[in-house]
């Protein structure tokens, strides 16, 4: 963060900083792309993203991201536009770097609509795609963040224009700050789809001058494309997730490797907890065995909810000491090469279950089951359609250990979420496809059944303050599920086993 108050230093902040740079202003400069046979290989050229060139230990010639060749993104963009009428343009910007405070950013994720039909992970980035007839079916300009020394001394390399040409496939790309005088000229096509750029914050609310385009703050512009009879923007991002809610094989297959590599952190976890620790150290010791193992960062601020913070479906301040004799409920996952796992497990602290604790646990481990195998498109159900059998089973398996419930203090109380849904690029996925559609071949979705027990003597004593959540994640198949967690272990046996080594 010093170097941040270097720049603002350097750009003539009268307040100098308590430190000087390292090298004077008048030192000749160092230019990595200098032909010196001291610069390693993986410096000749600079990107702002893994490139074959720069992480050959990562990717390969032909991949635009890893794991993904150029035909993976060109057949994705070519999906979306044959599905549009003639006469249509797709405005489709990502995101722009976000601030925690002053200066301080956060980790830059990128728009993962955008990433989809681009793989491009550098900020303030846009794409316009034009329906034509031509053998691609489409005319793609992007706008990018040029090259720059000046900036690139500080934030590191960028792509580029010749970049996003060379790499991601345009057939023309300009500097990001021409985006808007191209945006205005797209927004006359015939079928315009593009999101609400109030939504997210892009190039299109960062940018002043197509924040004046679009009519942000009664500019004149808009009215002018009005009277040029400008057809009502039409949503984008829906149209995006139809396409996305089917993987592709090597989308499935990123996903198991994604899967995998946080199933083993799991079993590193169990490992691990004992009681005196605290959640917020078991969050690290998941961390750390994600990421050593692949995951480029976790996909979400984790659940780690020792005994009764279980409770709370969404708790994330994982900050209280693991007691001897609770359980823990851990619902975390890592992202790799850009894919999503989403795992819950929950295991006893001091490495043995209860006799109470075994009972609800099992229950619920019969749901959860029960449920994933039926995600194939031979039981032709949605994920609604399962979340219903889930109500209906727990209320079963409860039954068998001596409950006598109402379907309404179960679906109210001890079970209040849904089964599952929708994973892949995000956590929740395709998040504006409702749950009611037959579950296909290459869906990925969460099975995740839970049971929360209040601290209230409508319920047996024995069981009050436990929380048990066992999530999977499952493709669906034509005949069989495929489970992408399966090596996360959740039979007590195999808890109590990892827990105890």
């Amino acid at each position: 963060m010093y170097c941040r108050a270097a720049r603002t230093f350097a750009k003539g902040n009268k307040i100098a900083p308590a430190w000087r740079p390292l090298v004077p202003p008048s030192a000749k400069k160092i230019h990595f792309s200098s032909v010196s046979e001291r610069v390693p290989h993986t410096h000749k050229r600079s990107f702002g993203q893994p490139t074959p060139e720069t992480h050959p230990e990562l990717m390969v010639k032909g991949e635009v991201t890893p794991g993904f060749v150029t035909a993976e993104y060109e057949s994705r963009r070519s999906k979306l536009m044959q599905a549009l009428p003639e006469g249509s343009v797709v405005i489709s910007p990502g995101y722009t770097t976000r601030y925690m405070s002053n200066n301080v950013f956060y980790h830059f994720h990128q728009n993962t609509d955008f990433w989809y039909l681009t793989g491009f992970n550098e900020p303030d980035a846009a794409m316009i795609l034009e329906k034509n007839t031509s053998k691609r079916g489409y005319k793609q300009t992007m706008f990018v963040p040029p090259k720059s020394e000046s900036a690139e001394l500080w934030d590191g390399p960028r792509t580029g224009v010749e970049g996003a040409k060379e790499i991601f496939g345009a057939n023309e790309a300009y500097d990001n700050a021409r985006f808007p005088m191209f945006l205005k000229d797209a927004l006359l096509a015939k079928h315009v789809f593009m999101d609400s750029p109030v939504l997210a914050p892009s190039i299109l609310s960062e940018n002043d001058a197509a924040k004046r385009i679009l009519d942000f703050g009664n500019f004149l512009p808009l009215n002018w494309i009005k009277r040029k009879q400008q057809k009502a923007l039409k949503p984008l991002s829906v149209l995006i997730q139809e396409l996305r809610v089917i993987k592709s094989d090597q989308e499935i297959a990123i996903m198991k490797e994604s899967g995998v590599i946080s199933a083993k952190s799991f079993i590193e976890a169990m490992k691990w907890t004992k009681p005196g620790y605290t959640e917020a150290q078991l969050w690290a010791k998941l961390d750390y065995e994600c990421r050593m193992r692949g995951s480029s960062i976790l996909a979400y601020v984790p659940v780690v909810a020792g005994g009764p913070n279980g409770l709370s479906m969404h708790y994330v301040r994982n900050d209280m000491m693991l007691r001897d004799g609770d359980l823990v409920l851990v619902d975390c996952g890592g992202e790799y090469k850009g894919y999503a796992s989403d795992i819950t497990r929950t295991w006893p602290v001091n490495g043995k279950f209860s006799p109470a604790q075994k009972k609800l646990y099992q229950a619920v481990l019969n749901v959860n089951k029960a449920c994933i195998k039926l995600c194939t498109e031979q039981a032709a159900i949605s994920l609604n359609g399962i979340h219903t059998v889930s109500t209906r089973l727990m209320q079963q398996e409860l039954s068998k250990i001596g409950w006598d419930i109402s379907t309404y203090d179960l679906e109210r109380i001890l079970y209040p979420h849904h089964v599952g849904h929708y994973l892949g690029l995000d956590v929740h996925d395709t998040h504006d496809l409702d749950r009611s559609r037959k579950l296909k071949r290459n869906m990925v979705v969460t099975i995740e059944p839970g049971i929360y027990v209040p601290y209230d003597d409508s319920f047996p004593k024995e069981f009050q303050g436990i929380a048990i959540r066992i999530e999977d994640n499952v493709a669906v198949g034509v005949e069989e599920p495929h489970i992408l967690t399966s090596t996360a272990p959740k039979e007590i046996v195999d808890i109590e086993y990892c827990c105890s080594h």
